[in-house]
């Protein structure tokens, strides 16, 4: 399938037939419609945010990013500002008299961008009205006990609103464009074009809804994409409005793009329409660019992982740190997609091996797969705590056995090995052993879970057995939270936890990109994905002999 930056705009009266390879920025205004601006909840989130530098070096001051108002994110990621376009400010001061709240200002990452965020909760009066407007021109029914589809109907319709009071103000140029990412934002594409507002509208689909419930219920998916009975499959897993509003959008745009091949396929049998223009998804490599640091940023960070694990097998700490590996597993929490089944089994297995064969390598594995949590565990708060005590008890002893060695060699003596340490000294280290006793095996969770009994990793633990004793050569921590700097237990990014891992596995048997291997790769981290997900079909595609070198 070709692939090319081009616009088709045939349907939109007025505007132009772009077929040079570069699009008169000047008279355009682009807006990127997504639910995960400035709220990260899957890959989209990094999707918008790793090209919207590129994306506002291209644009400049035309280009704007509008997502839904969240406080608790805004805080840390916008800087708020006055519009500078005077059209976009009484679009906004429209929709503000008539009591909507609207938030602009800047998203504080690479590149800038400006954002344009929708309170939903303010607007959420309207929500009856909406809903039955949304019916009139689609005749898809939106029931009040699905949260999710609600609140896309809202922020649909705040964006179609800001859009129509947008494109009043112009006669000629400049041009709108509308990129909306799924189904979340896609009521305000389906309502900009049954307005038919002079907007250009592309949609992009990062995986189908029923493709990702179909896959998550372990049925041969890729082997029976001609057979499935679409409307039987959405209507037993009680999403069969939410399938109806990704068809309606994915039909009503002008452009309809996919960011894999595969991706493509599976539109094309699930949502009846072949996509105009694959657009895999990629990354900027810049900031990655310094080969040589990679070795030294491994260990720096390494170091911080060692940290962590001392703390947290405080008591069970008979491995030699020096030779373990720390493996991981990361995106959402969806069990059987992102092959977490397949991963555990392989390190029951794994573990076997080692144990058989008396090695003294250890391997630690870290899911990171956000879930719903209480609050972190008491046991694992506490390992660092005890860590930290520790380390402050050898450092003050540290600091008393320095005086007396210097104040003997300065006497020209070769001090008394067995002297140097008084008896509080002995009393103090042999209280810091006591206090690293526990009576329990190191926890396998960094948080509780709200639902324990019923979590699917949880679950496979208990049944495969991987309980962190000390004979296992494979120990396993799951951490159900995004990782963070600020985090109390592991005060990594990301990014940094990744550049201090040996290995990254993605095993997914659902993953219409997937950005976890490609981020490995840039960060000098080895990975292991499938060759089902959208990276894994490229790679194999680009990557002479892909058999011999995978």
């Amino acid at each position: 399938m070709p692939l090319a930056r081009s616009l088709s705009m045939t349907s939109l009266n007025g505007l132009p037939q772009c077929e040079d390879e570069d699009l008169p920025v000047e008279d355009l205004l682009l807006f990127e419609i997504s639910w995960e601006v400035t709220n990260k909840v899957g890959g989209i989130y990094t999707v918008i945010q790793t090209k919207a530098k590129t994306t506002a070096d291209e644009w400049g001051e035309n280009y704007f990013l509008i997502g839904p108002y969240f406080e608790q994110n805004v805080k840390t990621q916008v800087e708020f500002s006055e519009p500078p376009n005077p059209a976009v400010k009484k679009a906004m001061d429209t929709m503000k008299s008539q009591g909507c709240q609207v938030f602009f200002g800047r998203w504080l990452i690479e590149g800038s961008p400006y954002v344009l965020l929708f309170d939903i909760g303010s607007a959420a009066w309207n929500l009856d009205k909406w809903k039955g407007e949304f019916w009139e021109v689609s005749n898809i029914g939106i029931p009040f006990h699905d949260r999710e589809a609600n609140d896309a109907v809202i922020f649909g319709s705040l964006t179609a609103w800001f859009l129509k009071e947008l494109s009043c103000q112009f006669d000629d140029k400049p041009n709108i464009i509308a990129h909306f990412h799924e189904w979340q934002a896609g009521v305000g594409l389906i309502l900009s074009r049954s307005q038919k507002l002079p907007v250009a509208t592309i949609f992009t689909t990062h995986a189908t809804l029923l493709g990702r419930y179909l896959c998550a219920a372990s049925i041969d998916f890729y082997n029976n994409l001609d057979h499935f009975d679409i409307d039987k499959e959405a209507g037993e897993r009680q999403i069969y409005h939410r399938y109806c509003m990704e068809r309606a959008s994915v039909h009503c745009a002008h452009v309809f793009t996919t960011v894999s091949q595969i991706t493509a396929t599976e539109a094309e049998h699930m949502l009846k329409k072949s996509a105009d223009v694959v657009t895999p998804n990629g990354l900027n490599i810049k900031k990655f660019s310094a080969m040589h640091e990679f070795q030294n940023l491994h260990s720096m960070y390494k170091a911080r992982i060692q940290e962590f694990i001392r703390g947290h097998f405080y008591g069970h700490l008979d491995f030699d740190l020096d030779k373990t590996l720390f493996f991981f597993i990361a995106g959402r929490y969806e069990f059987s997609n992102k092959g977490a089944d397949m991963f555990l089994e392989a390190l029951s297995r794994l573990n076997f091996l080692l144990r058989v064969h008396k090695t003294d390598v250890t391997v630690i594995v870290f899911f990171i797969m956000p879930a719903k949590t209480n609050n972190f565990n008491v046991e694992t708060l506490k390992g660092q705590a005890v860590r930290k005590q520790l380390w402050d008890t050898a450092q003050s002893v540290k600091e008393k056995f320095g005086r007396k060695l210097y104040n003997a060699l300065l006497k020209g003596e070769i001090p008394d090995l067995n002297k140097i340490l008084d008896r509080d000294d002995i009393s103090i280290m042999k209280r810091a052993i006591f206090s690293t006793q526990r009576h329990s095996l190191p926890p396998v969770t960094t948080h509780n879970m709200i639902d324990d009994s019923n979590d699917p990793i949880l679950n496979t633990i208990r049944r495969i057995g991987l309980f962190n004793n000390r004979t296992d050569r494979v120990k396993v921590i799951l951490h159900p939270e995004f990782l963070s700097s600020t985090s109390p237990l592991l005060p990594l990014d990301y990014e940094d936890f990744v550049r201090g891992c040996h290995l990254g596995v993605f095993p997914s048997y659902y993953e219409p990109w997937g950005y976890t291997p490609a981020e490995c790769t840039v960060m000098g981290i080895p990975s292991v994905t499938t060759n089902l997900s959208g990276f894994g079909c490229f790679m194999q595609e680009h990557v002479a002999d892909p058999e011999a070198y995978g």
